[in-house]
């Protein structure tokens, strides 16, 4: 039976319209790889430019490319009621995804010696961990001891914890985003996959002790004032 040409026309009004938005949502979704506040080189002694401009361009960048795919995917897939395809998404999305995140927020957590890095906190940020650990230097030992014993690839973690505003100490396997699979809000992160150290440290404990050195405690306080 032939349809009416106003029910065409409707039905090919609807299509362009589901079109454009799904298009729209898209555009709106995609990830892009940031650009680092400081040159490759200018975290040197403590990670060499070669490492950076690796771990920047390369593994971050890869994270970057496999979340859009996958959120792509995903939306191809719910526009289709493809459920099946929207489960297996789930996986890509929590893996890239928090991989982007986390690597978003290291970069700015980082400061070059003499420009930012180092140091200890300051005003309500040095409060909240001293009331937490009683000093920074236990902070310090806590956070690092947690992020060395991290089995395998992950992340070590200062964070806020919005309910008892407080700070706490955690630890995140593979690319889990903290937030997303704690409740804390990241303030200061710690990557110990080896593509963040190979280059520069034989063993996962040096490079621990020596990235305090490029702590960037103004961003820091800065992510806890965003949270509160």
């Amino acid at each position: 039976k032939k349809r009416p040409p106003q029910t065409m026309a409707l039905r090919s009004i609807a299509r362009t319209a589901s079109t454009t938005a799904h298009r729209a949502v898209g555009a709106r979704s995609v990830a892009t790889l940031p650009d680092l506040p400081y040159g490759y080189g200018e975290l040197e002694p403590v990670i060499s430019g070669e490492i950076m401009e690796l771990h920047h361009s390369k593994h971050h960048n890869t994270y970057v490319t496999n979340l859009n795919l996958a959120t792509e995917k995903l939306a191809d897939a719910t526009e289709k009621g493809d459920v099946t395809t929207i489960v297996q998404m789930q996986a890509a999305i929590k893996f890239n995804g928090g991989g982007h995140l986390n690597h978003s927020i290291f970069w700015q957590n980082l400061a070059p010696p003499g420009k930012g890095g180092g140091g200890e906190p300051e005003g309500e940020l040095a409060d909240l961990i001293n009331a937490k650990f009683g000093s920074f230097d236990a902070m310090k030992s806590q956070l690092s001891a947690s992020t060395v014993a991290v089995q395998g690839s992950g992340w070590g973690w200062l964070g806020y914890d919005k309910a008892t505003n407080s700070v706490a100490i955690a630890t995140c396997a593979n690319q889990d985003p903290l937030e997303a699979t704690t409740g804390l809000v990241p303030l200061f992160g710690i990557d110990v996959w080896e593509h963040a150290y190979y280059l520069d440290y034989n063993v996962r404990p040096d490079y621990v002790s020596a990235i305090w050195q490029l702590a960037n405690w103004e961003d820091v306080a800065a992510r806890l004032a965003a949270a509160k």
